[in-house]
């Protein structure tokens, strides 16, 4: 597949500096390397810190005005974890995009734990591990609260690292409560949700997540087998999945350069059309954030 494939693309999950985590680049490089291969856009997002101002101020002095470049927050520890005056704030900046926990969810923690996480910081006070959702399905009050507010606003929601009795239930809160836009982020890999699980969200209206980082032969930190990404499109049908590349990690190269490659494996190794591509990668992207 040539290259112009990437004309039109939005990337809407890139890990790029400044972080207090090791980044390949920043988000001045992502910029200038968006630009050139023809992205319409690009998301940043940082586990530790709401990424606004460096996107605001990259795109103003970068910029060609052909690449528009995205911020978010993540609702962990070292923002107050569900900090509603943290959500307004990131709002009013200009936020696409909250994620419920990432680093700060037990699971995540449980998962990582005697290991390297490539997306932590250096640590010297440590997590506080949070569980959102009771063994009775009930939802902490301040995570509600944030979910009225974003449902108010029109925020998109990105589901984090929650297990997957936390984002099942998380999908469905924020369909009731009246979240039109939601991502249910890495299913396959963090979450451990089964087809089955997906379709039910798809069901509700969400978006499920396909990212390259996790990928055999999308990054060198990939674990999945590149089989499981062509379920996903095949079952879920690509009208409800989003690709992104989850790129960025110091040494494991370029975004665009992985988006790339891993968009040709699909079509090389899996039949995964242009038309597929570009309603995954340009089409879906729009609908999430409403441009």
């Amino acid at each position: 597949m040539v290259r112009t494939i990437l004309k039109g693309l939005y990337d809407m999950h890139v890990h790029v500096g400044p972080s207090v985590a090791s980044r390949e680049m920043d988000t001045g490089d992502m910029l200038l390397e968006a630009q050139k291969a023809g992205y319409a856009g690009f998301l940043v997002k940082d586990h530790y810190a709401s990424t606004m101002m460096g996107a605001q101020m990259v795109e103003k002095h970068l910029g060609d005005g052909s690449c528009k470049v995205y911020g978010a927050i993540a609702l962990n520890n070292s923002v107050g974890l569900f900090n509603l005056k943290a959500v307004e704030t990131a709002y009013h900046m200009g936020a696409r995009m909250v994620y419920f926990p990432t680093v700060s969810t037990k699971k995540h923690i449980d998962d990582h734990r005697g290991t390297h996480f490539a997306g932590a910081g250096s640590e010297g006070v440590p997590e506080i591990p949070v569980t959102y959702v009771d063994e009775y399905g009930r939802m902490l009050r301040e995570a509600v609260e944030v979910l009225k507010y974003m449902a108010e606003h029109d925020i998109a929601l990105g589901t984090g690292h929650g297990s997957l009795w936390e984002v099942d239930h998380l999908v469905k809160t924020a369909t009731d409560i009246g979240v039109k836009r939601i991502l249910v982020n890495h299913p396959h890999y963090n979450v451990g949700a089964s087809i089955e699980d997906m379709l039910s969200w798809v069901k509700l209206g969400a978006f499920i997540e396909v990212n390259v980082c996790v990928f055999k032969g999308g990054s060198g930190l990939g674990t999945v087998d590149d089989e499981v990404a062509c379920e996903i499109i095949r079952r879920c049908g690509a009208e409800n999945v989003i690709l992104d590349s989850d790129m960025g990690q110091k040494g494991n190269g370029s975004p665009v350069e992985a988006m790339y490659s891993f968009i040709c494996l699909l079509n090389e190794r899996f039949g995964i059309t242009e038309s597929e591509i570009n309603t995954m990668g340009k089409i879906n992207p729009k609908k999430l954030f409403g441009l």
